[in-house]
This record gives structure tokens, sequence and C-alpha cells, in this order.
């Protein structure tokens, strides 16, 4: 399976995600590696958009979504989907500086899965809470989840929001703003979190490299995690050696998680 993934780039079993989706050279945006509360009204995090029954038959395969010009996204929908089987849901955020269809490399696993992908861009190098306050990027991610709502019958039980690097901080921070909508929080190498306001009690997995120089491991270890689980989330956090990439291990290891698929001996 690991050998059918490709993407714009040659990209080594190790860290098959790092260069696609994208990643921050450095610490230097506002927020980065500091999980400090920035200050956001949790009414400006909120996401209004609800699964409900399709009224738009979907392209199997990846299609643009055209709700943006300069930057938009994607949406990949399974071959094997069919609106009497809900799918599940992986909305999927890259990094600073990079874009929506990184994800798509991994749709080989997703269609193995039956997982439908959203993979909106950020509006503009990185997601709005990153350098200032919640906005426009919640607005497009909203209008995002409507298109995908419209033509997808979603599985409410298997609702996942997920980020690398800036993208994985997004996704928490956006994600435990929305727990009565998502049902799983992913964060691959995350550098704070920003709790505008926590709703529901969605399951959480981030995962890290313990040479990660772009955003050190302690940023998980001893601050997202520990706040997370004080707060009375279920949190598993895997630590790998390695530095800011997402392994495929650690890729396979998340969704078995995320879907409730036990381990192989």
């Amino acid at each position: 399976m690991i050998s059918r993934v490709r993407s714009a780039n040659t990209i080594s079993r190790r860290g098959f995600l790092k260069t696609s989706i994208g990643a921050i050279a450095a610490c230097t945006l506002p927020g980065c590696g500091d999980d400090t509360p920035q200050g956001p009204s949790p009414d400006d995090a909120r996401l209004t958009a609800r699964p409900g029954d399709p009224t738009i038959a979907p392209t199997t395969g990846v299609t643009a979504l055209n709700l943006g010009e300069d930057r938009d996204g994607w949406l990949f929908v399974p071959e094997s989907y069919s609106p009497d089987s809900p799918a599940p849901l992986f909305v999927a955020l890259h990094g600073a500086t990079g874009e929506g269809s990184g994800w798509l490399s991994v749709t080989d696993w997703l269609e193995s899965r039956g997982i439908v992908l959203l993979a909106p861009d950020s509006r503009s190098g990185t997601w709005d809470v990153v350098r200032d306050w919640y906005g426009p990027d919640v607005d497009f991610i909203d209008r995002a989840l409507q298109h995908t709502f419209a033509r997808c019958r979603v599985d409410t039980t298997r609702m996942a929001l997920a980020g690398f690097s800036d993208g994985a901080s997004y996704a928490l921070s956006l994600g435990v703003s929305n727990g009565d909508l998502f049902t799983h929080l992913m964060g691959y190498s995350p550098g704070f979190l920003d709790s505008a306001g926590m709703v529901g009690t969605p399951r959480v997995f981030v995962s890290h490299g313990s040479a990660d120089s772009v955003l050190p491991v302690r940023l998980s270890r001893d601050r997202i995690v520990p706040r997370l689980r004080t707060a009375g989330y279920d949190v598993t956090y895997e630590e790998f050696q390695g530095g800011h990439e997402l392994p495929s291990e650690i890729w396979e290891q998340s969704l078995d998680w995320y879907l409730d698929v036990e381990p192989s001996a």
C-alpha cells in the first residue's frame, strides 16, 4: 500500500508528508511555539455547517472545491462511496506555505478505508489564528464543509479535523471549539493550542518527532498534551524518533485509531 502513494516530490517512508503538506522554515510567526491563548472570542471560532441529507451527487475521485480564486481546496470521494452508507470524513489542514493539494498524496490510503477527504487551502500563507485571530479561514472552512455535506453522506461518529505543523495547531485549536461537530482531532507536530472555547469532548491524537528542530517536541509533550488531558480530553500521544515530519507508520497508526481498528499483532 505504501508504495502506491505518490506526490509531486520524492518523499521518504520516514517523512512521507513533510514536503507535500508544508512546514514552516523557522518559528517566527506570532503564536508559533507558544500555546498561550491569543484572546479571540469563542464565537469567532464556531463553525455552523452540519451534516445532513446530500442534495448533489458527488463526483468520485479528486475535484476542486471552486470556492476560492487564488487559493481553493480539494474534495476526494472514494470510488466505494455510496449514499446508503455514511462515510468517515477527514478534514486535513496543511502547514505554513503549503496547500491542500499536498494531502492528495494520501488518497490511496483513504480509498482503501472508504474515507472522504476535504483539504482546504488557508486564505493566506498560514491559518488565521496563527497570525492574529479567527476569521477568514473559519468562514472558508465552513463553506467547504457545506459544499461537502451537500454532496456526501458522512458518518457523524467519525468526523476528523487533522493537520500538520501550523495546520496541526489550527486543527487542535479550532477543533476544541467545535467538538460538537468533530469527533476526532489529530495534530501531527503542532506548535500551540489556542482554546478560544472548549465544546464537546472529541478524542485527540497527537504525534511529534523527538528531534524536531522546527517546533520542539516539548511543545506537545509538556504543554499541549497535558493541557488537553487536564481539561478532560482522551488524548493518545505518540512520540517518534525523527524531525518535523509525519512518518508513514504514525500516519497509519492514526488512521487505525480514528477508525477504531485494532492494531495487528
